[in-house]
């Protein structure tokens, strides 16, 4: 009887993978016409809500209030490459929406389901635990290819760049041996998967043979890096406006790569690929955003009554650049273009002292703010706590 029944149950197993059992299976689903239907569409660059379901040519009265839900909700924003999911029921020829779904971020998303005439929208938020983590590695090529290796996600090595900017020149500065240390939070779900991060609470660099740490202090609503000796690591400008490119030209004079007669190049170009984002060095006010002819596409900021910046040869501005609009250090301004009179992708950077363009690799800039008596009492207290748990976490 096992026997029997073992052979039996091999049987009924090969008609299912049977290519007959398929296509048996494709007639039915072909020809049951069941009024629901499921779709699933990746958000693309200028989508909205209204437009997607306008195209699966949904009931608009059922758009109009599902969108007055999600509105409520204040989660209304999509993002390029979130799925939605959504089922719809056709009735009588027209189409209307049963259900919704979507993530907004990694930890939030919204549910939408029909409830007989209105639409019951739920915001669920993922509950996550946070995770201190102190991560080191020795810098082998490049610090981004280095801090990837040992698990840093993308975002953190970006700030950790965007803090240390003001010291050092990643292209130039950074040698194969030297290292670096990142103390920060992680927020993860219940199987310990990394859902989000947190702030850098520390970080430390060894590079142009010193170590520079710096901790992170937050003092009457005002945050920033601090180095052991209280002082702020923030400068007027930072040392690039770029990662990932190389020198291509320097300040001073040689032969135009285009016109073939010397002249005074009286800012630094930096070659990168094109779309590569180009930062706002410092914080100030856009006084020019538009077409410079030999430069191309260009901006101008003036960060204050000493120092103002160009950025030439753009292939477009960031969303928002404008004259008039004010920008803050680290910002992104626009992408990295071939405009104007140039060979090739580039960013053409100037800095004008008291109205004198010089050059920006040599510049000697202010050093940041020191902190004064409370406040250095109050970061001397948080430096020591980080220590401690610095200490812990690397003996583990």
């Amino acid at each position: 009887f096992k026997s029997y029944s073992t052979k039996k149950e091999k049987n009924f197993n090969n008609f299912v993978n049977s290519n007959e059992f398929n296509n048996i299976k494709n007639y039915l689903f072909d020809n049951l016409k069941s009024p629901y239907k499921e779709y699933s569409y990746i958000i693309k660059r200028n989508d909205t809500l209204d437009k997607i379901l306008k195209q699966y040519k949904v009931l608009n009265t059922d758009i109009t209030l599902l969108l007055k839900e999600i509105q409520k909700k204040d989660v209304s924003e999509i993002f390029v490459g979130q799925t939605i999911n959504m089922v719809t029921k056709e009735d009588q020829g027209l189409k209307r929406i049963i259900s919704l779904s979507y993530s907004v971020t990694p930890i939030i998303s919204i549910e939408a389901r029909r409830d007989k005439d209105r639409f019951v929208v739920n915001k669920n938020i993922l509950q996550l635990k946070k995770k201190e983590t102190v991560v080191k590695n020795i810098i082998k090529n490049n610090l981004y290819s280095s801090a990837i290796e040992v698990g840093i996600e993308p975002n953190i090595i970006i700030e950790f760049a965007r803090i240390y900017g003001f010291e050092v020149d990643f292209q130039r500065d950074i040698r194969k041996g030297d290292w670096f240390e990142i103390y920060y939070e992680k927020y993860i779900d219940e199987n310990d998967q990394v859902k989000n991060t947190g702030k850098i609470l520390y970080a430390s660099m060894y590079v142009n043979n010193k170590e520079l740490a710096l901790y992170n202090f937050n003092y009457k609503k005002d945050s920033g890096f601090y180095d052991v000796d209280g002082k702020s690591v923030v400068k007027a400008l930072m040392k690039t406006p770029i990662n990932g490119a190389r020198l291509s030209s320097s300040f001073g004079m040689r032969k135009h790569p285009i016109l073939g007669f010397n002249k005074l190049h009286t800012g630094t170009d930096f070659a990168a690929k094109s779309g590569t984002p180009i930062m706002a060095s410092g914080s100030g006010t856009v006084t020019r955003a538009r077409w410079c002819g030999a430069g191309g596409n260009c901006v101008k900021i003036r960060h204050n009554s000493v120092y103002e910046t160009v950025y030439a040869h753009m292939k477009s501005f960031a969303k928002g650049i404008k004259e008039g609009r004010k920008v803050r250090q680290g910002q992104v301004i626009g992408y990295v273009g071939s405009t104007g009179r140039s060979t090739g992708p580039h960013l053409h950077y100037e800095v004008i002292v008291n109205k004198k363009k010089v050059n920006s690799q040599k510049l000697k800039l202010p050093s940041g703010k020191i902190l004064g008596d409370n406040a250095r009492q109050s970061f001397e207290i948080e430096r020591i706590k980080t220590d401690v748990k610095l200490a812990e976490l690397r003996g583990k």
